[in-house]
Protein backbone atom coordinates (compact mmCIF):
# COMPACT_ATOMS: atom_id res chain seq x y z
CA UNK A 1 0.00 0.00 0.00
CA UNK A 2 1.24 3.59 -0.74
CA UNK A 3 1.90 6.26 1.78
CA UNK A 4 2.50 9.86 2.27
CA UNK A 5 4.79 9.57 5.06
CA UNK A 6 6.27 7.17 7.67
CA UNK A 7 6.81 7.04 11.63
CA UNK A 8 8.84 4.44 13.01
CA UNK A 9 7.67 4.64 16.53
CA UNK A 10 9.74 0.49 17.14
CA UNK A 11 11.22 0.24 20.95
CA UNK A 12 8.68 3.10 21.98
CA UNK A 13 6.18 2.79 24.44
CA UNK A 14 2.82 4.31 24.51
CA UNK A 15 1.99 7.09 24.30
CA UNK A 16 4.76 8.10 22.11
CA UNK A 17 3.79 6.40 19.12
CA UNK A 18 0.73 8.14 19.05
CA UNK A 19 1.92 11.34 19.70
CA UNK A 20 4.71 11.09 16.93
CA UNK A 21 1.85 9.98 15.09
CA UNK A 22 -0.47 12.34 16.64
CA UNK A 23 2.38 15.46 14.58
CA UNK A 24 2.70 13.52 11.92
CA UNK A 25 -0.69 14.14 11.11
CA UNK A 26 -0.84 18.14 11.61
CA UNK A 27 2.13 18.26 9.15
CA UNK A 28 0.12 16.30 6.41
CA UNK A 29 -2.81 17.19 4.03
CA UNK A 30 -6.30 15.73 4.06
CA UNK A 31 -6.29 12.55 2.28
CA UNK A 32 -2.96 11.73 3.20
CA UNK A 33 -1.58 8.68 4.10
CA UNK A 34 0.30 8.22 7.00
CA UNK A 35 2.12 4.59 8.03
CA UNK A 36 3.36 4.00 11.74
CA UNK A 37 5.70 1.25 12.87
CA UNK A 38 5.27 0.31 16.80
CA UNK A 39 6.40 -2.66 19.03
CA UNK A 40 4.06 -1.93 21.94
CA UNK A 41 1.64 -4.45 21.88
CA UNK A 42 -0.68 -1.54 23.53
CA UNK A 43 -0.59 0.27 20.24
CA UNK A 44 -3.39 -1.99 18.50
CA UNK A 45 -5.91 -0.70 21.23
CA UNK A 46 -4.68 2.86 21.45
CA UNK A 47 -4.18 3.25 17.29
CA UNK A 48 -7.94 2.70 17.19
CA UNK A 49 -9.53 4.95 20.21
CA UNK A 50 -6.99 7.76 18.97
CA UNK A 51 -8.82 7.05 14.90
CA UNK A 52 -11.84 7.73 16.65
CA UNK A 53 -11.12 10.44 18.72
CA UNK A 54 -9.78 12.53 15.96
CA UNK A 55 -11.82 11.26 12.86
CA UNK A 56 -9.00 10.13 10.92
CA UNK A 57 -9.19 6.87 9.59
CA UNK A 58 -7.36 4.09 10.54
CA UNK A 59 -7.56 1.61 6.98
CA UNK A 60 -5.12 -1.03 7.67
CA UNK A 61 -3.41 -2.86 10.66
CA UNK A 62 -0.69 -5.74 9.93
CA UNK A 63 1.85 -7.35 11.81
CA UNK A 64 5.26 -7.91 10.14
CA UNK A 65 7.78 -9.53 12.25
CA UNK A 66 7.00 -8.32 15.37
CA UNK A 67 5.83 -5.14 14.39
CA UNK A 68 2.79 -3.09 14.16
CA UNK A 69 1.60 -1.88 10.62
CA UNK A 70 -0.89 1.36 11.71
CA UNK A 71 -2.01 2.95 8.19
CA UNK A 72 -4.04 5.68 8.46
CA UNK A 73 -5.94 8.30 6.41
CA UNK A 74 -5.54 12.19 7.36
CA UNK A 75 -8.86 13.46 7.56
Amino acid sequence: MEFDKEVDARGLNCPLPILRAKKALADMQSGQILKVLATDPGSQRDFAAFAKQTGNQLIDTHTEEKTFVFMMKRR
